[in-house]
């Protein structure tokens, strides 16, 4: 009895010692000491002291850039200033993923922003494989309340061993719980972290049907503020490290879901979610993914298509004169399945 006392004694020092250490470092690091260029040549283009890189996309190439490492868990975020005018077909892409070191079975968790005609909405989607399960994607689509080429905003993912949270300026927005049913489904091998802007016309704005017009070109995108907070990978951590790093990025702000938060994310979600694999019957046949949902709160929101019954894209015109823009904002509003509030510019506040 005495030594299980003094076992379970030790055990309780030794993980109160990695909680008081455990902290995630999110301050933004330069592009030339997290980053190095991927392909693009010229179309990357660091600032002078490296605090932000312009990718660019031109009939001739895209371009984009990697981490100089690979991490297992963590939060990686990104401010991002997206390309104004006609830009459909465009993609500019934040995302982890191991598919060069597991080309068969990688992993990956996506930020991809789309682009679209001109007065049209830039659309945002999320999505995440594991091992290799690319064909079962798990997409979901939403609109931006604010105008991303405006000014950077911020998106970002905090991924643990347990969940996989997106951001928007802080502001969460979708949540993916690992659960036992998904086996393999749930990212859980180092990844690197990247960032691209490249030609989507297959499929990127309404299903290929409107194509990259490069009349428009070059398209840039503007990074900044990028945050590289992650843990090793394991077999190069050493263990008491990676244990305290791993404990520091499930017990980190950006990784709990706190009663506000979800308040937020639900409110965000009724309000610009388009689409969702989650309810969407028809795309495999009936199959609703483990991690979805459990208490149907969302479900009588969606067709049985997976798309909104009150969201839909609209053709704001960010860049149309003032009095033109209100009329728009006007019948954006009356329009049916609309939201009846537009936050401010650059704000993720909708109530």
């Amino acid at each position: 009895m005495a030594s299980s006392s003094a076992t379970l004694a030790f055990l309780t020092l030794s993980w109160a010692a990695v909680l008081a250490g455990a902290s995630l470092d999110t301050s933004p690091v330069t592009f030339h000491a997290g980053y190095m260029p991927l392909f693009g040549g010229g179309n990357l283009v660091p600032s002078p002291g490296g605090r932000s890189v312009r990718l660019k996309l031109d009939r001739h190439t895209g371009s984009g850039f990697v981490s100089k490492s690979a991490y297992h868990h963590g939060f990686f975020s990104a401010s991002i200033k997206l390309p104004d005018d006609d830009t459909a077909g465009v993609v500019v892409a934040f995302y982890l993923s191991n598919a060069d070191v597991f080309p068969g079975n990688h992993d990956e968790v996506d930020f991809e922003l789309l682009g679209n005609r001109r007065g049209h909405e830039w659309r945002v989607q999320t999505n995440i494989y594991g091992n290799g399960s690319t064909s079962r994607g798990r997409e979901e689509r939403y609109l931006l309340p604010f105008d991303p080429t405006l000014r950077p905003h911020a998106y970002a993912v905090a991924w643990t061993p347990t969940a996989i949270l997106f951001y928007v300026d802080g502001t969460p927005i979708r949540e993916v719980v690992r659960v036992p049913a998904m086996g393999g489904d749930f990212p859980s091998k180092p990844m690197s972290v990247y960032a691209t802007i490249w030609d989507g016309s297959a499929w990127a704005t309404e299903g290929g049907r409107y194509k990259v017009d490069y009349a428009f070109a070059p398209f840039a995108a503007d990074f900044s503020s990028l945050v590289l907070s992650g843990c090793g990978p394991v077999a190069a951590a050493d263990d008491d490290d990676d244990a305290e790093c791993q404990v520091a990025a499930m017990t980190a702000d950006c990784a709990v879901m706190t009663p506000a938060k979800r308040a937020a994310m639900r409110r965000f979600r009724r309000r610009y979610l388009l689409y969702t694999v989650c309810h969407d019957m028809y795309r495999y046949n009936g199959t609703v993914f483990p991690e979805c949902d459990a208490d149907d709160s969302e479900r009588h929101d969606f067709h049985r298509w997976g798309e909104s019954k009150r969201v839909s894209p609209s053709s704001r015109g960010y860049k149309q004169p003032r009095a033109d823009k209100a009329a728009a904002v006007d019948v954006a509003v009356a329009a049916p399945g609309r939201p009846d509030t537009w936050p401010v510019i650059g704000t993720l506040r909708v109530d």
